[in-house]
């Protein structure tokens, strides 16, 4: 169905694909990693011809759809055989609400009205987002603006479906419930589905093909269990079955907990718990009663929060509880109602400039704060505006593993690369709160973990961390505390461990793996190891 032939494309003198070639036969769902930055979306946007025609890239070698060659027919002339979900929905959106979102490319394909409308209703239910059909499409959050992304694609009906990380933005039980659509498309229908993902967790197991791309221009692709084995990517199925000296990986939860007792591994009691936050009788932030509307919406509803200096806590929920009005609330630029106090001040009545030095928020849509035309003029303005000595933000990049050109244009970075600069730019003011709305978006795991590695070192220094995030395993080994938000009020607020051990929607694989025993990481099974 999908075939790239000797293909190379680049954006200057360096390739990012260099001569590749492979074929991924009708019906497979293939799944796409790599690190960030090797040319996954530059892959996935040479599949329907966005790239080169509307990217500038070079390309030599033909790509083929269905027979249909990428050099010879304009992207135009994929939309009924192509369907792409991007990185970000919303750049992508061209009407107002979600039902008229969903109706557009099937008006674009002439569609007749009566199959339209039949096919609007069966894609809400088979999204699940029937309730979201008359909203407008900025007023959704991150994750629910994904799920109408697909849905807009899916009701098409393409015979092939192309998603850059579709479930990044997504609650977990959201993620499965999207994934496990998808995969029935594939069984049921017989749909060609090309999926990047950072997140391998989620969907390696459905997989019938891994397309890997080790960064130097090749691409490699087999079965999944082998391909994972060696590639430079590793979930965590992958991490454990190095650690236990397993041969293949397992691809699953179940294929993992077989393999533990066929081998009766049993793991040691574990050590005392550490406390979930540093003993101190004032808080750095407390907030009391605080209370965000949106109209009618009542966003946060009355919270009570206190955070201490020195400690990690991850706040998760579904898509749409209040993560991110509570984030901008925290840091003032939401208007709220309500007590709330940092370091003995209240962000809403400061400048902005004196609220930053308190709290600093880098959102879901990072590459907003980006306005200068190079990644060195971005880090320059920076330690100018943080008055910190000249590379520090250039120091802080090299800290998250994203060595990036100088002369780069940050909108010709990946969603990850953009994320990284964004996240040195506010971490090198070291406000005393730091918020992170979903900062392992794009992001792979290496340098997910130099990101907990960072936000550990802000802690140590003095400072609270926050991090919303829908990623399970980056909360297992960043966090001390969790809080989970529904309908913007806190259901559960504990340690790290128990919280997210107490639930599987929550449960990193590794807890899976080992339940009833409370451990989170691959590394606290080599500790405790019988």
């Amino acid at each position: 169905m999908i075939q790239f032939d000797d293909v190379t494309i680049g954006y200057g003198t360096e390739p990012v694909l260099d001569r590749v070639s492979f074929t991924i036969d009708d019906g497979d769902l293939c799944l796409l990693v790599g690190a960030t930055g090797s040319g996954k979306s530059t892959l996935l946007g040479a599949i329907n011809g966005l790239v080169p025609h509307f990217t500038g890239a070079s390309m030599a070698g033909d790509v083929r759809v269905d027979g249909r060659s990428t050099r010879q027919h304009p992207p135009r002339e994929f939309a009924d055989l192509v369907g792409f979900v991007g990185q970000n929905p919303l750049a992508g959106f061209v009407t107002d609400t979600v039902e008229d979102e969903i109706a557009y490319g099937m008006e674009q394909l002439g569609v007749e009205a009566t199959a339209m409308r039949k096919r609007v209703e069966e894609t809400l239910d088979l999204m699940n987002i029937a309730d979201l059909r008359r909203r407008a499409l900025v007023t959704l959050s991150g994750g629910q603006q994904q799920r109408v992304a697909i849905a807009a694609v899916l009701a098409a009906q393409p015979r092939v479906l192309v998603l850059d990380e579709p479930t990044s933005a997504l609650d977990p039980t959201a993620a499965q419930d999207v994934l496990a659509a998808i995969t029935s498309l594939v069984h049921d229908l017989g749909l060609t589905v090309v999926l990047a993902e950072h997140r391998l967790e989620r969907v390696m197991q459905a997989a019938d093909q891994v397309l890997w791309l080790p960064g130097d221009g090749s691409a490699v692709l087999g079965a999944a269990s082998e391909v994972l084995g060696r590639a430079s990517v590793v979930p965590p199925l992958a991490e454990l079955a190095a650690t236990l000296g397993w041969d293949e990986v397992p691809l699953s939860v179940r294929q993992a907990r077989r393999k533990v007792a066929a081998e009766r591994i049993v793991l040691r009691p574990a050590a005392e718990a550490v406390p979930t936050t540093p003993a101190g009788p004032t808080p750095l932030l407390r907030a009391t009663g605080l209370t965000v509307r949106h109209g009618d919406l009542t966003a946060v509803d009355g919270i009570n929060l206190d955070l201490h200096a020195g400690s990690v806590t991850t706040l998760m929920g579904r898509n749409g509880a209040g993560k991110s009005s509570l984030f901008w609330a925290l840091q003032g630029a939401q208007p709220s109602t309500g007590s709330l106090q940092v370091d003995g001040h209240d962000p809403r009545r400061l400048s902005p400039a004196r609220a930053r030095e308190l709290v600093g928020l880098v959102p879901q849509t990072a590459a907003d704060l980006l306005h200068l035309h190079t990644v060195a003029l971005e880090c320059q303005q920076s330690d100018r505006e943080s008055g910190e000595p000249v590379g520090t933000t250039e120091g802080l990049l090299r800290r998250l593993g994203a060595d990036l050109v100088p002369d780069r244009h940050p909108r010709d970075l990946s969603e990850g690369q953009r994320l990284a600069l964004v996240l040195a730019i506010q971490l090198a003011a070291s406000p005393r709160i730091v918020l992170l709305d979903e900062p392992t978006r794009g992001l792979d795991y290496p340098m997910k973990q130099q990101l907990a590695d960072i936000l550990a070192d802000l802690a140590s220094r003095g400072h609270g961390v926050v991090v919303s995030t829908h990623d399970v395993e980056f909360a297992a080994h960043a966090s001390q505390r969790t809080v989970i938000l529904a309908e913007g009020d806190v259901i559960a607020d504990g340690p790290t461990r128990e919280v997210c051990t107490a639930s599987p929607a929550f449960a990193p694989q590794v807890a899976k793996v080992f339940h009833p025993e409370q451990v989170l990481t691959t590394a606290e099974v080599a500790s405790r190891r019988g």
